[in-house]
């Protein structure tokens, strides 16, 4: 393993990738440090404090902006104006035949709607970053009550608010570039990457603060039940039903083609972590909304929004995990559908001579996929809703104010972005020296 490791420093070109990939790391963790302009910096870490890592309905743009977010950084909005942008691309293929039809264009269409993706972005970007101030001005960005919470942003002129606006979108463009910066120069997928890195920043807080708060006998046990969900997601994360498929001998002029034998892969977990990210922007819709309608000095507090507020807001609550485990399950369904398309890879096997043994082509075919897919994804959708559910039953077991890292989304990609960044040094490495970093 060692040896492996001095390999990789002695190979001047992975060397210098994965240095490049380090720097570029290193400025996005900067970034999220620097105050956006008119922000109270001392304010916002006196909030920080007093909420004790409670970060409410903004829990998940939190995590995925590596707690740039509540501090108001230049990088708040981190990397999730992208992720949303690149999903409803995704999703409008299955609406809009232009944007399939690109989609099966190749390297050309794939581009136009990588175009498309980052104009998506940048709109996203305003957006957001509106309806952060706006909600940072209102003082209900933290759960504290605290004096300070209300007082975060120094000016309210509109020129300021521009100014903040044009700041946090100028600073999820500049994280685009750096990801893609990556992509193209660095090692790993530069996205995938900047989201790991924002999610890794935050393990050590989260541990420490669990050992403070509970103890540190119960700080081992939280390390112990980590590992063991690490195995866990790795195990399944890399489980698969690999479909044999035989392709037939055919003539082309004087040259044979086929006759070789393959195997579709489908995992376990093909939605990824999507359906956890789509779960709970569902969830946080409803009190997002009653945030909103809170009632004005002395008057009394809709039904409604009470009910909200009791039911959809705490994460404990037997309600909330019921309603987050079955949207996880129909969302994985979802999406699953979405990006695997069986009577397409049925015409194409077809197309080329090839089929599964036992299961004539065409028709037949695309039903045995779609049987298989349905069958393996009520694992793999049941296992996404225990692993989404485990910082919630932590929350109930160990505490309200302990941030249990192990679990949800967090887990799911740190794991995907870990395993498939070693297998493209593994890869590098078998290129130049016959031998990879796994064995």
């Amino acid at each position: 393993m060692f040896n492996a490791i001095g390999r990789i420093f002695r190979t001047p070109d992975l060397r210098r990738k994965i240095g490049f990939t380090l720097g570029i790391v290193a400025l996005f963790r900067l970034g999220s440090f620097i105050p956006a302009p008119f922000v109270d910096f001392g304010n916002v870490q006196a909030c920080l404090a007093s909420s004790q890592g409670a970060t409410g309905l903004y829990e998940l743009v939190n995590l995925f902006s590596g707690g740039a977010l509540l501090q108001l950084s230049i990088f708040a909005l981190g990397i999730m104006p992208y992720i949303t942008a690149s999903i409803i691309v995704q999703l409008l293929r299955v609406v809009i035949p232009h944007f399939e039809t690109l989609y099966k264009e190749g390297q050309a269409g794939q581009a136009r709607l990588t175009q498309y993706t980052r104009y998506l972005t940048i709109a996203l970007a305003v957006l957001q970053s509106t309806t952060l101030i706006t909600v940072a001005r209102s003082g209900a960005l933290f759960p504290s009550s605290a004096p300070e919470c209300s007082q975060l942003i120094t000016n309210d002129a509109w020129y300021a608010i521009g100014l903040m606006v044009l700041t946090m979108t100028a600073g999820t463009g500049l994280i685009m570039w750096m990801g893609e910066l990556i992509t193209e120069r660095g090692i790993g997928n530069g996205m995938s990457l900047l989201i790991f890195t924002s999610i890794a920043a935050q393990f050590p807080v989260s541990l420490w603060a669990i050992g403070l708060a509970r103890g540190w006998d119960i700080f081992a046990v939280v390390l112990l039940v980590g590992l063991l969900v690490v195995v866990a997601v790795v195990f399944v994360e890399q489980s698969q039903r690999r479909i044999p498929v035989q392709y037939a001998k055919r003539m082309v002029g004087r040259r044979t083609y086929g006759g070789n034998n393959t195997y579709i892969p489908i995992k376990v977990n093909m939605a990824g972590v999507v359906p956890v990210i789509f779960a709970s922007s569902l969830l946080y819709l409803p009190a997002l909304i009653a945030q909103f309608n809170q009632p004005a000095a002395g008057e009394e507090t809709q039904a409604w929004v009470v009910w909200i507020t009791n039911y959809l807001t705490k994460g404990d609550h037997p309600l909330y995990m019921l309603l987050y485990f079955l949207l996880i399950v129909g969302f994985t369904y979802f999406y699953v559908a979405i990006t695997f398309n069986p009577d397409e890879v049925a015409e194409n096997m077809k197309k080329y001579g090839g089929f599964i043994p036992g299961i004539r082509a065409g028709r037949p075919t695309a039903e045995y996929l779609d049987y298989v897919l349905t069958r393996i994804t009520l694992p793999g959708s049941f296992y996404l809703g225990i692993i989404a559910l485990l910082p919630l039953i932590a929350l109930s077991l160990v505490g309200a104010n302990a941030n249990f890292p192990f679990g949800g989304a967090s887990i799911l990609i740190i794991v995907g972005v870990g395993l498939e960044t070693v297998k493209q040094i593994d890869a590098q490495l078998q290129q130049r020296h016959y031998e990879g970093l796994l064995r």
